[in-house]
C-alpha cells in the first residue's frame, strides 16, 4: 500500500507561527509571570505597613493598590473608600509611581518577553530542519546542499549483481571485465604502455541491460563506484549543474581509482547549437563535463561509464577520442543470448521438469532482456493462478503471448459470423505462409480476443537466427500479411476492419524496400529515407523531392497489390484446405502449428 505523503508547508507558514508565539507569550505568559511576583494582602496590612513607614513605592489603580516595601517585595490590595489615604502615604514617605512591577526589572522583562521565545523558536527550527534533512537522506539542509553532487556511492553492489548474473551480452561484459582488471592490476597495462579509455559509452535499445551491466561492474570491482543520472545535473538555478559536475569529479579524484557511472547521459550531453531560447544551464553543465574529462588536469584512475539509447543526439566533443574513447553496443540478444537470459531469470522461480528454454527463446524472437524477465515472471504468476508450485512449458508459452498480445479477453464474445471471419482471416495468413518457400513455420493460430485489441493472431517462429533478409523473403512476408484480407474476400465476398495492422506492417516493409534497402528497379541503390533514433523505434523521414515521393507511393501501391494478388492465387488454388482449416479453427479456437500442418497435408 502506497504511503500518502503530507504536502510540505511553505516557509511563510513557519514564520507566521513564530510571530504568533511571541505575541501570545507577551500577552498571556508575561502578565502571569508578573502576577506571580506580587503578593496579595488585605487592606489592614496595608494600613499597618503605612503606619510602620515600610512603604517604598505605590501605584493606585482603578480597582487595586500595588505597592512595595523597603526590602523590594511587591504587594497588592483592594481599593477602599479612604479619604485620608493620600495624606497617610505622604506622611509615610511613599513614592508614587506607574507600572511599578515592570519598572522594577527591565532586563528580566526583555529576557522573558523576547530572548526566551526566540531561543525556543530557534531550537524548534533546528528540529524541523533536522527532520527535513533526515527525510531527504542528507546531513545538511537543502540550501547548503546546492551545487553538491548527490551521486550514490557503492563499494560493492548492494543487490549482489555480478557478471555471472548478466547473460546475452558477452562482448559488452568482455569490455567491462577489462576495465575491472585494469583497476585491480594497473601495472600489467602500464608495463606495455597501454592506458585504459577514459570513458566507455554503453548504447542500445531500452531494456537490454545497460544499467544492469553498470551494477555488475559495481559488484565485481572493489573500488568506489559513483552512480548518478544525467537529469540530476540539470537544476533550476544557473550554474548548479556545473557545480555538481565539479563536486562529483572532486570526490572521484579523492577516492581514485574509481568508476563514475552516468545513466541517461543524453539529458546533459545533447549537441550544442545556436538555437534561440536554448537551455544555457544544460550547456554550461556539458562544458564543465567536457573540461573535467579532458582538461589540463588529468583524471588518473577515474573511469567514466555512461549509458544512453540516443547516441546520435550526443555532442561530437563528448564522443571524440580522449573523452568517450570506446563505444560498447548493448543490442537485443540473439537466440543463444535469449536462452541464457531466460535461464538466469528462471533461477529465481520454481521451474517444472522438461521446460525447453530453447523453444521459448525461439518464440520470443526480438525480445529484450527486460521483456524476457517479464516473460519469466508472468509464467510464475500463471502457475500460481493454476494452483501449481512450478512453472511449466505451457506457462512460459502463454506468458509470451501475454507480453506480445496481452491477456485473453474471456468476457469478449464474438458473433458466429465475426468468429468465422476471424477464423478465415488467421488461416489465410497461415496458409499463404505455408505455401511459400523461405517462410517461418507456423507455431500457433488462435481466434481468442486479446486485451491489446487483437481478435486473433498467427504466430510464426524461425528455427534459428536470421540477420539478413532477401528480396524474395520480404516479398513473401508482405504476401503473408495480405493473406488475411485475401481470405476474407474469397470466403465471404467482402472485407472488414480486421486487417488494419496487417496493412500497416505490409506498407512499412514495402516502403523500406524502396527507400532504404535499394530493392527498387527504378531507383536502385539510392537512399531516399533517413532513420533517426534507431534504438527508440526508428523515426523515418524522406530525403527526396516531391516528384520522387509521388513515384515512391506509386511503387509501394504496385508492390503490395502484386503480393496481394499472389496471396489470392494461393488461397484460390487451396480453397478446399482453407475452408476445412477455418472450420476446424472455428470449433477449436486455438490450434498448434503441428495440427495445422497435419490437416493441410492430409
Amino acid at each position: 500500500m502506497n504511503e500518502v505523503k503530507t504536502p510540505k508547508k511553505p516557509m511563510m507558514f513557519y514564520y507566521g507561527i513564530f510571530l504568533a508565539v511571541i505575541i501570545l507569550f507577551n500577552a498571556i505568559v508575561m502578565p502571569l509571570l508578573s502576577n506571580m511576583r506580587v503578593k496579595e494582602v488585605d487592606y489592614g496590612t496595608f494600613i499597618r505597613m503605612t503606619t510602620e513607614l515600610n512603604i517604598d513605592k505605590v501605584e493606585i489603580q482603578d480597582n487595586q493598590i500595588v505597592f512595595s516595601d523597603k526590602n523590594g517585595n511587591f504587594y497588592k490590595t483592594g481599593l477602599m473608600d479612604d479619604p485620608a489615604l493620600t495624606q497617610r502615604l505622604y506622611t509615610a514617605g511613599a513614592k508614587f509611581s506607574t507600572e511599578i512591577v515592570q519598572e522594577m526589572s527591565p532586563i528580566l522583562s526583555i529576557l522573558l518577553s523576547w530572548i526566551l521565545p526566540m531561543a525556543l523558536m530557534v531550537g524548534l527550527g533546528q528540529l524541523v530542519m533536522k527532520k527535513f534533512t533526515d527525510k531527504a537522506g542528507g546531513g545538511n539542509s537543502m540550501m547548503f546542499n546546492m551545487g553538491k553532487s548527490n551521486a550514490k556511492i557503492y563499494v560493492k553492489s548492494s543487490s549482489g549483481i555480478k557478471f555471472s548474473d548478466v547473460a546475452g551480452e558477452d562482448e559488452a561484459k568482455e569490455n567491462l571485465t577489462e576495465v575491472v582488471d585494469y583497476l585491480h592490476n594497473p601495472d600489467k597495462y602500464k608495463a606495455i604502455g597501454a592506458s585504459m579509455p577514459k570513458g566507455i559509452l554503453l548504447v542500445g535499445p531500452p531494456g537490454t541491460g545497460k544499467t544492469m551491466l553498470a551494477k555488475a561492474v559495481a559488484g565485481e570491482a572493489n573500488v568506489p563506484f559513483f552512480s548518478i543520472s544525467g537529469s540530476e545535473f540539470v537544476e533550476m538555478f544557473v550554474g548548479m549543474g556545473a557545480s555538481k559536475v565539479r563536486d562529483l569529479f572532486k570526490q572521484a579524484k579523492e577516492k581514485a581509482p574509481c568508476i563514475v557511472f552516468i545513466d541517461e547521459i543524453d539529458a546533459i550531453g545533447k549537441k550544442r547549437d545556436n538555437h534561440i531560447g536554448g537551455n544555457d544551464e544544460r550547456e554550461q553543465t556539458l562544458n564543465q563535463l567536457l573540461t573535467e574529462m579532458d582538461g589540463f588536469e588529468g583524471n588518473t584512475g577515474v573511469i567514466i561509464l555512461a549509458a544512453t539509447n540516443r547516441p546520435e543526439s550526443l555532442d561530437p566533443a563528448l564522443t571524440r577520442p580522449g573523452r568517450f574513447d570506446r563505444r560498447v553496443p548493448v543490442e537485443l540478444p540473439d537466440l543463444k543470448g535469449r536462452e541464457e537470459i531466460l535461464k538466469v531469470h528462471a533461477k529465481k522461480i520454481c521451474v517444472g521438469p522438461n521446460v525447453d528454454f530453447s523453444a521459448i527463446a525461439r518464440m520470443a524472437s526480438g525480445a529484450s532482456g527486460a521483456e524476457l524477465a517479464n516473460i519469466v515472471n508472468e509464467a510464475a504468476l500463471r502457475a500460481v493462478r493454476r494452483g501449481s508450485r512450478a512453472a511449466m512449458q505451457a506457462d512460459f508459452e502463454e506468458s509470451i503471448e501475454v507480453v506480445i498480445a496481452g491477456y485473453q479477453k474471456k468476457n469478449s464474445l464474438l458473433t458466429d459470423k465475426e468468429k468465422m471471419i476471424v477464423a478465415y482471416h488467421e488461416i489465410g495468413h497461415a496458409l499463404v505462409a505455408a505455401m511459400q518457400t523461405n517462410s517461418a513455420p507456423v507455431q500457433k493460430i488462435t481466434i481468442v480476443p486479446r486485451t491489446s485489441g487483437a481478435l486473433g493472431y498467427t504466430m510464426q517462429v524461425d528455427e534459428g537466427n536470421h540477420y539478413l533478409m532477401s528480396k524474395e523473403e520480404i516479398e513473401n512476408k508482405i504476401a503473408t500479411y495480405t493473406g488475411g484480407r485475401a481470405a476474407e474476400q474469397l470466403a465471404v465476398g467482402s472485407v472488414s476492419t480486421g486487417a488494419a495492422n496487417d496493412i500497416e506492417q505490409a506498407t512499412r516493409l514495402a516502403r523500406a524496400m524502396i527507400t532504404r534497402y535499394g530493392m527498387s528497379d527504378e531507383f536502385g541503390m539510392v537512399a531516399l529515407e533517413t532513420v533517426t533514433n534507431q534504438y527508440l523505434g526508428g523515426d523515418a523521414s524522406l530525403a527526396c523531392s516531391a516528384e520522387t515521393q509521388t513515384e515512391i507511393d506509386r511503387q509501394v501501391v504496385a508492390l503490395i497489390k502484386k503480393q496481394y494478388d499472389k496471396a489470392m492465387t494461393i488461397l484460390t488454388e487451396n480453397k478446399q484446405e482453407l475452408d476445412k482449416l477455418a472450420q476446424y479453427l472455428y470449433e477449436k479456437e486455438t490450434i498448434t502449428g503441428e495440427e495445422f500442418m497435419n490437416i493441410l497435408n492430409s
